[in-house]
């Protein structure tokens, strides 16, 4: 985990560093952090790990403890890029947007 920690705020950090040197060129660059998505990949982990009988039950697990009470869907995902991508967030860069049920928020 420190691993994945560190490349998440280097990440962060280049953004940040980014969006000064690009300005002149009109680009805006922003971080979409998502949280644990029910995607067909995520299933199929863990129809691996725990067995395909048990796939709902660890979906159902894993979303409890998100504040929301559930994992987030890909078109949830999706959402949140087009509004990134659109003139709605003309004067957005530099943020990085959490997409993950309120999890970032909870400690």
């Amino acid at each position: 985990m420190s691993l994945y920690g560190g490349s998440k705020a280097a990440l962060r950090h280049f953004v940040r560093s980014w969006i000064s040197e690009v300005k002149e060129r009109a680009v805006r660059i922003n971080v979409l952090s998502s949280g644990a998505i029910d995607t067909p990949s995520l299933r199929n982990a863990l129809a691996r790990a725990s067995g395909d009988e048990n796939v709902e039950r660890e979906v159902k697990r894993m979303g409890q403890g998100n504040p929301l009470g559930r994992l987030g869907a890909p078109r949830e995902i999706g959402k949140a890029v087009v509004f990134l991508s659109s003139d709605a967030s003309s004067f957005v860069t530099g943020i990085e947007l959490f997409v993950d049920g309120g999890m970032a928020q909870t400690g």
